[in-house]
């Protein structure tokens, strides 16, 4: 779906920033509504502490395809700019194929490693059990995971944002409907517990999948599924790859990151630790705007460069900026201001102290908005462009310089504050690690896109 001029800046952005903001607000409610059952539901903080390491590790299965999603994100939408429907097509092939390869893979060593990756993690024991039998459930759903990622991906870089959101809608709602009733044992379906969780997000991700394929079998966007074409391109795959590896590399560089990230708050006990995963996974409220508007900027500025428009990207990706900044600290200012009674909502106890940990996470974060805005969002343009070797540098400076010699300092050692007797020690310290790495890595990325390097880069 080619850009059309005469819409000028606003509409374009909103038409394909709305639907993923629609679908990643669904997906947010699985999310909550695990946390909310594992709340109300499963006692101890065991649960909650797995919980919080079972976010990053789905966060890690849709993270595997990233390279192959960021190569065909601008591969399809300079095509798509430059009208060569065809091209865009034979990209989303070559995307599938390699996608299938690592996926088979993943599943394998997953299968195999899956307990040695928690015990990595420095979780006690009840909630690595736990999060031992999550990991192996889910295991199989890896493959539905990469056909949902690099489908979306060209789909949306195609200018269809809205075929992913419904299937996405469609999704959620199989997984609370699933989740939510293996877990309390609805009527003549079982009473499962904690084996409810990952049994909805199986089902989901699997029904989500082949909707997904018979979507791109039929054709949307100019995005055409043709099994005859299923096979290697060379020409294509080298293309896909040189955008790809260091847009991967940056994503797999920022994951590993955050598993030591969370590993390090693994050792202060199960309380930092389940504090730190409810407040991660209220936080992904701020994250929803940044996504969208990512998305929209990735797209937008591909076309443009594509169609010969470098203006038009800078003030598609500005705008995007702008207003995804300006959501998402209006969201700060909630968590700020109301920490105490939405972490109250997960835990529906007011004197479990994994929640007023959590609360005090929140006000900590809320600080970040306008830098985590920044990051997030100019990411999604630079990437847009093919420029992903200066994302990767800017993810590796803050992580590896900045969060984590910060947070190992900090949740450790601790610091006084000067002229006071407190403190800063424990998840707060790392907390605050990461809100300083994240203001770095914002700042670096407006200073690129000022620059404007990423105007020339060809892909």
């Amino acid at each position: 779906m080619p850009l059309d001029d005469s819409r000028g800046t606003i509409r374009p952005m909103m038409r394909l920033a709305l639907p993923v903001f629609v679908s990643q607000s669904l997906i947010l409610i699985v999310g909550y509504t695990d946390w909310w059952l594992t709340g109300h539901y499963l006692a101890g903080s065991a649960p909650k502490a797995a919980m919080g390491l079972m976010a990053y590790y789905m966060w890690m299965l849709q993270s595997l395809f990233s390279v192959f999603q960021i190569g065909a994100t601008a591969l399809v939408a300079r095509f798509t700019g430059a009208r060569q429907s065809h091209r865009a097509e034979r990209v989303l092939h070559q995307a599938l194929l390699a996608g299938l390869a690592l996926a088979s893979v993943a599943t394998l060593i997953s299968s195999f490693v899956g307990d040695s990756f928690v015990r990595l993690m420095q979780l006690e024991s009840d909630a690595a059990q736990l999060a031992a039998e999550y990991v192996w459930i889910v295991t199989p759903v890896i493959p539905a995971i990469m056909v949902l990622s690099i489908g979306s991906s060209c789909l949306s870089a195609a200018g269809d944002t809205l075929t992913g959101a419904l299937i996405s809608a469609l999704a959620v709602l199989i997984n609370v409907l699933v989740g939510a009733s293996l877990v309390i044992g609805w009527g003549p379906i079982p009473q499962l517990g904690w084996r409810g969780l990952p049994i909805g997000t199986l089902t989901a991700e699997c029904t989500a999948a082949l909707i997904m394929c018979f979507t791109l079998i039929r054709g949307r966007a100019g995005m055409r599924l043709r099994l005859r074409q299923m096979r290697p391109h060379s020409a294509t795959m080298r293309r896909l790859l040189r955008i790809g590896i260091p847009g991967g590399i940056d994503i797999a560089t920022m994951l590993g990151c955050q598993l030591g990230y969370f590993a390090i708050i693994g050792t202060l006990g199960t309380v930092a630790t389940a504090a730190h995963g409810l407040g991660v996974q209220i936080e992904a409220l701020a994250y929803l705007p940044g996504h969208a508007f990512s998305i929209a900027a990735s797209t937008l500025t591909g076309q443009y460069l594509g169609a010969g428009k470098p203006q038009q990207a800078t003030r598609c990706a500005l705008t995007c900026c702008l207003a995804g900044g300006s959501f998402m600290t209006v969201v700060g200012l909630g968590f700020f201001f109301k920490s105490d009674q939405i972490t109250l909502f997960f835990t529906g106890n007011p004197d479990d102290p994994a929640g007023a940990l959590a609360a005090h996470l929140l006000q900590i974060a809320a600080v970040s908005m306008p830098f985590l805005a920044t990051m997030m969002i100019l990411s999604g343009a630079l990437r847009g462009a093919g420029d992903t070797r200066w994302t990767l540098m800017t993810t590796t400076f803050g992580l590896i310089l900045v969060r984590i010699p910060g947070a190992c300092w900090l949740a450790w050692y601790g610091l006084r504050v000067p002229g006071t007797d407190w403190v800063v020690t424990g998840v707060i310290g790392a907390w605050i690690a990461m809100v300083a790495d994240v203001a770095v890595r914002g700042l670096l990325l407006l200073g690129r896109f000022y620059h404007g390097g990423w105007r020339t880069i060809k892909v």
